[in-house]
């Protein structure tokens, strides 16, 4: 079982150790711990699947990540006024938005330091149902977003009938919530890339991973 004290200390080390790269992150496919190919997805691909992703990189997994909603949509001056984007507007545009609109507000909330770390990743939020990539393993941050992604994995046009897990861990959508979902999935994806066998060892794995983490997990096929 994992207490949210070991959760900090392990990820104090982590950072500490790896930092963030100054420049976009790139790794040479021999580097690759595992042959999963995995992606991450939230609603706004801004907070919970940004920091995942960037953990996962760390660790030296191929991932990319994905928002499903319609539009990027992040906390604004009063929760009825959000602040809401395009997927492609980058998040060098976003930053320089918010950072217009109200400095202060915007680095007391972290979201700058959000942005700042994003657009050391890559450039722009993506949307899940336009990407043409294959994966092994689509991990959901949220129940809604892991419908959406059903949804539309049975409703796209099938390219070579690969199976694909849909794995769903439920995490809060704040900066604290998302570092240790981060560490959750990167957990969860090292003890799947040490099976042999995944698409008979999935259960198992999800089991055990479930038991340790304490929080419900949800496993779906679906095909490429």
């Amino acid at each position: 079982m994992y207490t949210r004290k070991v959760l900090y200390v392990y990820l104090w080390l982590s950072h500490k150790t790896l930092g963030f790269p100054h420049n976009k992150m790139s790794l040479n496919p021999k580097t690759y711990i595992s042959d999963l190919r995995i992606a991450v997805i939230c609603s706004s691909n801004m907070n919970r699947s940004m920091e995942a992703h960037a953990f996962l990189a760390k660790k030296g997994f191929y991932v990319k990540s994905y928002g499903t909603g319609d539009k990027v949509k992040i906390p604004g001056s009063a929760v009825d006024k959000p602040n809401v984007y395009d997927f492609g507007v980058s998040y060098d545009e976003i930053y320089t938005d918010l950072l217009a609109k109200d400095q202060a507000l915007y680095t007391q909330n972290g979201l700058l330091h959000t942005l700042d770390r994003n657009r050391r990743i890559k450039t722009h939020p993506e949307r899940f149902q336009e990407c043409g990539d294959k994966f092994d393993i689509l991990i959901t941050c949220e129940e809604r977003v892991y419908d959406q992604v059903l949804e539309y994995m049975e409703n796209k046009a099938p390219s070579d009938n690969s199976i694909v897990h849909v794995i769903n861990i439920d995490i809060q959508d704040n900066l604290e919530e998302a570092t240790i979902g981060a560490f959750l999935i990167s957990d969860m994806c090292i003890m799947m890339a040490k099976s042999e066998d995944l698409d008979n060892d999935i259960d198992e794995v999800l089991h055990s991973f479930e038991e340790k983490c304490e929080r419900p997990i949800l496993h779906s096929i679906a095909f490429n």
